[in-house]
């Protein structure tokens, strides 16, 4: 019998490894029901360290705080104890209820899932109005607000949406990040350039607070009606103070997450009036000037000159057609080339607008260019005006005389002139170059003889291949260095394609510095600490300014999720990125 139970004890030794050795890959949720204006935390958990972890989409959510990591690893009884969280928090987008899709991560060259999990959104839930509640605090003490310069504009008159983010005394903002862009497609857009965020003291509502300008935008409305501005969303991070203090008697600070949005905007767009409307209106709007001129008033037949129609002034300036010239017929007129110098502020565009006509005369004589129009509404008297050019001359001074009536005849349009060729038969080939058409045999060809040796000389050269592959395969070590090589260099040019797209950039850049490291260095993901990094390098024979920037690159990625980025910096960080890893490649000894 003790045989026996010494078998069954270490049966049951066994099963208690094999359970314990069991890899675990899971989703937890904060919550599985919450209110449309809650967060929701979602945690993918493991018990052992892998590599490519891939979240789901998030699908109706709106990441806005993660990824975060969080590792623990401990010893208790000579037992070792493992914990891997990649952490994400969401607000969601609607009510439903949605699932939380399968994450995956690859442990040990196995794909782990999660399992899908199901969350409940209903409608917003009441939050308690406490004065001692961090969030209820931010809400009260934060605002987005869009501030339009005019709510009944005529089609097409500029007005201005000045994006304020108002901030009590008493708190503090972090950082933020869009969730919304405004859209406006019903109008003409161009955002005004602000060069550095500045802190202003202002009022909201009567009170005190500060403020900075995010944003500026010039709109043109391009319909008429009530139309839509649709809103500016930003996630915040909020500094509120506690009544908790350090030892030093300083107020304690909580951060919280808060959501703020400008809200929509609905503009009321008047129709431009109809009566006392010139047929030649073409929905210019502001206040212009008009003028035609000439480079030259007098030259020679086959010479050309310069005609230029030109508008100047404040409006909507590249947003409606220039008047047309109405030239002889006697004279050679080409495309126009259009061209425009405008910029666009708080005021709208200014500037001027052109097109330059080249003309060439044909025959001698006298050719007027005759008076033509343009008409414009005027927003300060609220009425059409037209302005006329003044007519001009053009002197042609030597060249063949024309018999045709036709010479001073105005015509509209563009002509191009027809040249004909003296040789009438120059589509006729004189020269031929014969070709043998009699067949060729492949037998004995070259085609032939190389199809017959070409076999027998690529045997070596297969053999050497084998060789080598099967050398390869062997090499577990060296092919586990070539993957992780493989891996950062395909995650570098994955960081390359997502330019512009925060998240998604440095988490690939992210992965692409981990799998480098593995491959250069030999070391495992759950090394990853800047501690150990850096002295590793620093055996390595890296130089310290080098190390810094490698490690600078790694605290980007952590932080740059968290503060507003511009493709600009993403580009540099990029550069950085690839420039140290070919330092660190010639300085790895």
């Amino acid at each position: 019998m003790k045989p026996l139970k010494h078998f069954q004890v270490l049966l049951f030794m066994l099963a208690t490894t094999l359970v314990s050795a069991q890899v675990t890959f899971e989703a937890k949720v904060s919550k599985k029901k919450l209110g449309i204006n809650e967060r929701l935390r979602v945690d993918f958990e493991m018990n052992k360290d892998g590599d490519n972890f891939n979240p789901p989409d998030f699908a109706n959510f709106m990441v806005v705080g993660g990824p975060n990591q969080a590792v623990s690893n401990s010893w208790i009884n000579g037992k070792r104890s493992y914990s891997k969280t990649y952490s994400y928090f969401l607000a969601p987008k609607r009510q439903g209820t949605f699932t939380i899709k399968q994450a995956t991560i690859e442990i040990d060259g196995e794909i782990y899932k999660t399992t899908p999990v199901q969350v409940t959104v209903t409608s917003a839930v009441e939050k308690p109005k406490d004065g001692n509640n961090a969030e209820y605090i931010a809400s009260e003490n934060i605002h987005l607000v869009a501030e339009v310069s005019k709510s009944n504009p005529y089609l097409n008159e500029a007005i201005t949406v000045v994006y304020k983010l108002y901030v009590s005394p008493n708190t503090g903002v972090s950082n933020w990040r869009e969730i919304d862009n405004p859209k406006y497609s019903d109008f003409w857009s161009q955002n005004i350039d602000i060069k550095g965020l500045k802190v202003l003291n202002g009022t909201y509502k009567g009170e005190d607070y500060r403020y900075v300008v995010l944003r500026k935008t010039v709109l043109y409305p391009q319909k008429t009606g009530k139309l839509e501005i649709e809103p500016l969303s930003l996630d915040i991070t909020v500094d509120v103070p506690t009544n908790r203090r350090d030892i030093f008697g300083a107020r304690l600070l909580n951060q919280v997450h808060k959501t703020v949005s400008a809200g929509k905007r609905t503009i009321n767009v008047k129709p431009l009036p109809e009566r006392g409307k010139p047929i030649d209106f073409t929905g210019a709007v502001g206040d212009f000037n008009f003028k035609v001129t000439t480079s030259k008033y007098e030259l020679n037949a086959s010479e050309s000159l310069q005609a230029k129609v030109e508008v100047s002034g404040t409006g909507n300036l590249k947003l409606f057609e220039l008047p047309k010239l109405n030239l002889p017929s006697s004279l050679e007129v080409y495309e126009p080339e259009h061209s425009e110098n405008v910029h666009t502020n708080l005021d709208g565009m200014k500037g001027s607008i052109s097109d330059s006509y080249t003309v060439v005369p044909q025959y001698k004589g006298k050719y007027p260019i005759p008076s033509i129009s343009f008409s414009y509404f005027d927003l300060k008297t609220e009425s059409y005006k037209t302005i006329n050019s003044n007519e001009i001359v053009i002197d042609v001074l030597e060249g063949p005389t024309s018999n045709s009536a036709q010479d001073i005849t105005s015509v509209n349009g563009n002509k191009q002139r027809v040249v004909l060729n003296d040789n009438q038969f120059a589509f006729v080939k004189t020269n031929t170059a014969f070709t043998s058409i009699k067949p060729k045999h492949f037998f004995k060809s070259t085609a032939f003889w190389s199809a017959m040796i070409l076999p027998f000389l690529a045997i070596p050269l297969v053999i050497v291949f084998k060789k080598q592959k099967e050398k390869r395969q062997a090499d577990v070590f060296g092919n586990k260095i070539r993957k992780a090589d493989k891996l950062a260099k395909k995650y570098l040019s994955e960081a390359k394609k997502e330019l512009g797209n925060k998240e998604a950039f440095y988490i690939a850049l992210e992965k692409a510095l981990h799998n480098y490291l593995k491959a250069k260095l030999h070391i495992e993901t759950s090394e990853f600490a800047k501690d150990k990094i850096t002295n590793l390098l620093n055996e390595k024979g890296v130089d310290n300014n080098t190390i810094k920037d490698f490690i600078g690159i790694l605290e980007s990625c952590e932080l740059a999720r968290y503060t507003p980025i511009t493709q600009v910096e993403m580009q540099k960080d990029y550069d950085l990125a690839a420039k140290t890893i070919a330092v660190i490649d010639k300085e790895v000894k």
